[in-house]
């Protein structure tokens, strides 16, 4: 799980998110560099990122959050398919 707390300081301490570390930090990688050759897109990228930066962050968490439930859910499933075929 992400933190809205340091996506936000990585925002701060990378010049009000001109060179985009919390970019990286949400592994959004593709972006992160080009905030970084670009000055956050000339400034403006890092400045909507201040006003948008909780909600990507709870954006990531729940992808992850979903992704461990869909693999919890598969292996149960595959689990009771096996118990099922063996007649337990």
């Amino acid at each position: 799980m992400k933190s809205k707390g340091i996506a936000y300081l990585l925002w701060l301490i990378s010049f009000f998110g001109w060179l985009g570390f919390h970019r990286f930090y949400l592994r959004k990688f593709g972006t992160g560099i080009l905030w970084i050759l670009t000055g956050g897109l000339f400034g403006i990228g890092a400045f909507i990122d201040l006003f948008t930066l909780g909600g990507k962050v709870e954006q990531y968490n729940t992808k992850v959050e979903l992704t461990s439930i869909r693999k919890s859910t598969e292996a149960s499933a595959k689990m009771t398919e096996a118990r099922l075929k063996a007649g337990i």
